[in-house]
């Protein structure tokens, strides 16, 4: 499972302006900031056929004009070297995703920050529960073919299960005692498939190298991941769709 929240964009208005530095092209740009309302009413840009694409926006928001919008898509497909401005248009947002998928997160390491949630020093700070694990393709006893060939086999469920009486266990110890050796074990049994959560800044160019490398990766948690960035304003900038 992935969990993503509290997300928030900003930095176009800057990295247009930069954008048309280099041609010292300012007066070419046709965006402008739309003051929240029903439908943007006074809204007076047409780049997609809603700006910006979500009428049921109450805040201002600063809408992409379509000059402005040409040259970024033209400037993306001209390679990194001349889109720098992607840089700067930044995403923050909450993501709460198992440890095997952050490790594949950490990848990226150029372009990210991640405040993260911690288990070394919170790991203890409340029971254990199934809700704290990504668990939606354990087998259970009617799923487990297995089960035919090993009459004592566990299935997947029974050993998280397990694993979770064991570190509340471990817990239990460790808050009576403050004995070290139960702290190890609560870390060193701990699954991958913990739940952490973090909050993540990203900008639209490390997106666009996350976007078209993870698409089609065997993981859920990369197609959730890749079907909400295709919702973020401008997504063309990132997914590559109406040819950007």
């Amino acid at each position: 499972m992935i969990k993503i929240e509290n997300v928030d964009v900003y930095g176009f208005e800057a990295a247009i302006r930069g954008m048309r530095n280099p041609l010292n092209s300012w007066d070419k740009s046709d965006s402008q900031m739309c003051h929240g309302g029903d439908g943007f009413e006074d809204c007076t840009l047409n780049v997609t056929g809603v700006c910006p694409r979500h009428e049921d926006f109450h805040h201002d928001v600063f809408c992409v004009g379509s000059e402005d919008y040409k040259l970024m898509k033209n400037l993306v497909k001209a390679g990194s070297d001349h889109s720098k401005f992607m840089r700067m248009i930044n995403v923050t947002l909450d993501i709460t995703a198992p440890l095997y998928w952050w490790k594949e997160f950490d990848t990226y390491k150029v372009g990210t920050v991640r405040n993260s949630c911690s288990t070394m020093h919170k790991i203890h700070s409340k029971e254990f529960n199934l809700d704290d694990f990504s668990r939606e393709h354990l087998c259970d006893y009617k799923e487990t073919d297995f089960m035919r060939v090993v009459d004592d086999c566990w299935c997947g469920y029974d050993v998280l299960d397990i694993t979770i009486r064991m570190l509340n266990f471990y817990r239990k110890l460790y808050i009576e005692t403050n004995d070290k050796k139960y702290w190890w074990q609560m870390i060193q049994l701990l699954p991958s498939s913990y739940n952490q959560r973090a909050t993540v800044q990203l900008n639209y160019a490390v997106l666009r190298n996350m976007y078209h490398s993870r698409r089609n990766h065997k993981l859920d948690e990369w197609h959730t991941f890749c079907e909400w960035v295709e919702g973020l304003p401008y997504s063309e900038l990132i997914t590559g769709g109406d040819d950007a």
